[in-house]
Order: C-alpha cells, then sequence, then structure tokens
C-alpha cells in the first residue's frame, strides 16, 4: 500500500494534517498518543499492518495533532489545550465530509477523544480507548517520575533513548531502535517534547467520564509499562455500558505485540464480527532478510548507485522466492520480506539471497520462524510476522537465524542448524531459542542442472546465456546486444539465481552440454 496523500484542515490560524485511507462503511479516527507523524508511521512494518487492518473495514482518518508531525507547529509557551485539540478534531473531520465518526484514542489521545464523545455525541458513533487514562499523575508518572523523565528528555530527546519508557520489549530490536530515535526527531522537537509533557500532566477527565453516552470499548494491555492498567480499569468502571477487554503484554505503544488482537477487538466492537475465519489463518514460515548499514553504504557507493544495487538484488530476490515457491509481503526499506509453505525451502531461499547480495557486495541478515499468518488478498499479518523480524535484527552481518520450531520441522532436509542464543519476547513466558544456519546443501553442479531449466529464462535472459557460454565479459555482451553493463549484470545474477548455480561457468556449461 503507498503512503496516503498529506492533506491540511484548517483550525483557526493552524492547519492540521491528515490522512484518508480505506473505503469502509464506517469513518474511524486514529487520535494518536504523545507525539505522531503521519509520513513515518508507514515506515514501520508493525505501524503500517495496523492501518492496514484498520482500513479494511473502515474509512480509517488520520491526523497529527498540532504542535506534532505535519501539523502546525505552535509557540511551546502556549500550547493547546484539549478544547483546542477538540477543535482540531472537528475541523478534520468537517474537511473529509464525516458526519458521524467512531473515535480510536490511544494514550494521550484518549482523553481529548472523551471530551469530543462527550460534548458531540450526535457526532460520534462509538468511542475506543487504548492505554489511556482519565488522569496523568493517578495512573502514568507521579510528579516526581515525570520530573525525571523530562529531565532525561532533555537530554536525550531525538536519540530514541524514550523508548525503554514505552516499549522495553523492542529495545533489542536495532532497527526498530533507528526508527523510533528518527520517530522522536520527526514527531516533536526537543523543547516541545518537554511542553507536551508538562501539559499532559495537567490532565483529569475524570468529571466527564459519566458524560459520555456513547458506545465504549477500552482495551488495555495488562502490563503496560506506561500506563498503569488501573487507568483503563478506571475509564470501563466510570463509562457507563464500557466494555473492558484486557491484552497480555508490557509494551505501551499499539502498533507492537499482537496487534492482530488489538483489532481483532476493535473490528468486532464496531461491525459486531471478526471476519476473519479459520481458513484465513494457515502455518507459515517467514523469511526476513535485511541489508547491514544500508545507510553506511548509501554514503559509500553514492545514491546513484546504491539504488542500482538495491535494485539488483531486489531482482535476484524476487527471482529466488518465486524459485522456491514463497510470496513476497511487502518491501522493507533495506531488505525482503517473504512466507512460504514449507520451513525448508524458507531456509534456501534466505541461502540464496544471502548469496544473492554478495554478488553485489552486499551483506544481509535474515531472520527464520514457522507460526500462524493471517493471509489476506493484499496483505499478510500474524505475530509470526513480527517475531521473524525480531529474529532478523538479531542477527549478525552474513547470519541467517531461525527459531527453535524451524529446526524441528526441517529434520532429515539435510540443513543443519546450530543453537546459538535466545530472544525474549514481549508477551511471552520463555524466551525465543534461536539457530544459526551452519551447513545448506551444496549448490547444484552443471552435470545435476537440466536444460529443461532454461524454460525459466526469458528470451533475453537465454541471448545472454549464450553469449556467456561464448566466453564474453559483461561489457562485450553489453556492447553485442546495445545494453548498458548495469542492465547485462542484472541479467547474469537473475540467470545464476534462477538455475540455481554459484558461477558463470557452471551456466556456460549448461548451454555447452548436448540435450
Amino acid at each position: 500500500m503507498q503512503v496516503p496523500q498529506t492533506r491540511y484542515a484548517k483550525s483557526g490560524d493552524v492547519r492540521i494534517a491528515y490522512q484518508v485511507v480505506g473505503q469502509g462503511p464506517i469513518d474511524l479516527v486514529f487520535v494518536p498518543g504523545f507525539v505522531s507523524n503521519l509520513d513515518i508511521h508507514w515506515e514501520d512494518p508493525g505501524y503500517a499492518h495496523l492501518l492496514r487492518r484498520l482500513s479494511a473495514f473502515t474509512r480509517l482518518i488520520l491526523l497529527d495533532k498540532r504542535g506534532t508531525g505535519l501539523s502546525d507547529h505552535v509557540d511551546i509557551r502556549h500550547l493547546p489545550s484539549l478544547e483546542t485539540r477538540m477543535d482540531d478534531l472537528r475541523a478534520v473531520l468537517d474537511a473529509v465530509g464525516s458526519q458521524r465518526a467512531a473515535l480510536l484514542g490511544a494514550s494521550e489521545g484518549g482523553p481529548m477523544s472523551i471530551l469530543f464523545a462527550a460534548t458531540y455525541p450526535q457526532r460520534t458513533r462509538a468511542l475506543l480507548l487504548y492505554g489511556s487514562y482519565a488522569h496523568f499523575f493517578s495512573w502514568v508518572l507521579t510528579p516526581a517520575k515525570l520530573e525525571v523523565f523530562i529531565e532525561r528528555a532533555e537530554e536525550t530527546w531525538g536519540s530514541g533513548q524514550a523508548l525503554a519508557a514505552f516499549a522495553p520489549g523492542m529495545l533489542a530490536r536495532p532497527h526498530f531502535c533507528d526508527w523510533w530515535a528518527r520517530y522522536e526527531r520527526v514527531g516533536a522537537s526537543p523543547a516541545a517534547a518537554v511542553a507536551l509533557s508538562r501539559m499532559n500532566a495537567e490532565i483529569d477527565v475524570r468529571p466527564l467520564l459519566s458524560a459520555v453516552r456513547v458506545p465504549t470499548l477500552v482495551l488495555h494491555r495488562r502490563d503496560d509499562v506506561r500506563v498503569n492498567a488501573g487507568g483503563g480499569q478506571y475509564l470501563a468502571r466510570h463509562i457507563a455500558g464500557a466494555k473492558y477487554a484486557e491484552l497480555a503484554g508490557s509494551d505501551h505503544l499499539m502498533w507492537v505485540g499482537d496487534v492482530d488482537r488489538v483489532v481483532d477487538e476493535i473490528e468486532e466492537f464496531l461491525t459486531g464480527a471478526r471476519p476473519r475465519s479459520d481458513h484465513d489463518r494457515v502455518l507459515a514460515t517467514v523469511v526476513v532478510a535485511e541489508i547491514v548499514e544500508a545507510a553506511r553504504g548509501a554514503a559509500r557507493h553514492g545514491d546513484r548507485r546504491w539504488v542500482e544495487l538495491v535494485r539488483d538484488y531486489r531482482a535476484a530476490a524476487g527471482a529466488a522466492i518465486e524459485r522456491f515457491r514463497g510470496r513476497p509481503i511487502g518491501e522493507r526499506p533495506d531488505g525482503t520480506m517473504a512466507c512460504f509453505d514449507g520451513p525448508a525451502r524458507a531456509l534456501r531461499c534466505a541461502g540464496a539471497l544471502r548469496e544473492a547480495a554478495e554478488r553485489l557486495g552486499l551483506r544481509l541478515r535474515c531472520g527464520v520462524h514457522t507460526g500462524e499468518l493471517e493471509m489476506r488478498e493484499d496483505d499478510v499479518g500474524g505475530l509470526a510476522l513480527h517475531v521473524a523480524v525480531q529474529i532478523a535484527t538479531s542477527a549478525r552481518p552474513g547470519q541467517i537465524v531461525a527459531s527453535a520450531i524451524v529446526r524441528d520441522l526441517v529434520a532429515g532436509s539435510g540443513l543443519r542448524l546450530r543453537e546459538t542464543s535466545a530472544l525474549p519476547l514481549d508477551g511471552a513466558g520463555e524466551p525465543l531459542r534461536l539457530l544459526s544456519l551452519e551447513e545448506e546443501p551444496a549448490a547444484p553442479s552443471a552435470q545435476a542442472a537440466d536444460t529443461s531449466d532454461l524454460a525459466r529464462l526469458s528470451q533475453r535472459e537465454r541471448e545472454v546465456l549464450g553469449l556467456v557460454a561464448e566466453g564474453l565479459s559483461n561489457a562485450a555482451i553489453a556492447k553485442r546486444l546495445r545494453l548498458s553493463d548495469h542492465t547485462v549484470k542484472r541479467h547474469v545474477a537473475n540467470i545464476l539465481m534462477k538455475l540455481d548455480l554459484p558461477t558463470r561457468a557452471a551456466a556456460a556449461a549448461i548451454v555447452g552440454r548436448p540435450g
């Protein structure tokens, strides 16, 4: 899914950034917590998955609150009140032509959603509160702990160190930590983050709860590190008719951990049913491959050359996934994700991806995990996908790491895995045992290949292969076929990948073989 277009709604003299995605029959406004940035949300697989799932059954309306993200910045000495932010939400609803919407208030977005629902019940279809509270000092931070948080934020904001206060279960994932640091920087300036923290500390909507008269769902993770679960329980007790659902986990962020469980609860509450059936969930093996130190690689090679290298890798990766009967799962900014119906094929594909990258001078780290996935026509989701991402980010450069369940399922395949470490998972009792792929089957020799394999090649690839067999270099082939050197190099990489051959000489031997 492409990032939706960002538009702006006028609220007084301030412009509020918003996006609309999905065409469902229910308007759902996602009111974010502390800080946000509409564009960077889509860069994290977990966040993108959350938004895709929500937009599958709603018209999802996203916004950055004033002073954060892509919305107009404001004088931090005069930060907006909840009432002002409520007016901003109304301006966005008017801009998108929504007369009545469900509100999903996450964390600090909850109190403003409560105020809106109590003030404009005719425009509020339902109220959904995730990880939220009515009084900051009672359920988030005491005054003393707030001062400690602010002191640290003043020194480290933008470095990602605040992640420990929101999702400690993600600290072992370097890719997410880097993304979170950017999320802080583009979400709010250091001074704004401090000012917002002080403003949020003044929140107390306890007197308003009895005035909420719309259907309400309260979701809270049992061991939430940021907002005590007592805060959610209080909301459910004091909002008439509210439903309370407590979920497993300790990370505060909605888009990490078991995202699907959160959305399942929301979907059932809004639509009356969970449309997934048993056949939508299948056992599959996920491969996540990440290019190591992509930012340094881009700096070393230059933007143009780096784009070419990544393009060549993606072409070779696509051929490998197809050859091992995999299904691509979107695209990571610096790598590949795919799922397979067999764990041995998944491991062998991971090996092929690593080899393809090494031929281009790139290094990968790969994670492989088997678990249940939710298969939809245009998307794949489920906890197994997020576990595979965590495994990949824990791997060393050049290493293929799999979970213990993968090892158990490939017994007798000739693949050898050696236990290396354990990975703590948010919401899981025992750490996940990890194993490294120590030995892969030898690549097929030219004698083991069959001439019928040539049918896998395109007409142009067969032409290139014929010239390789004649002993021509890439430059000579490019001149003969009037192609660029870069294009010929890509064709050769694809040929080796499709035929599962280690060298140009092995490919040339196929052409020279009779039959």
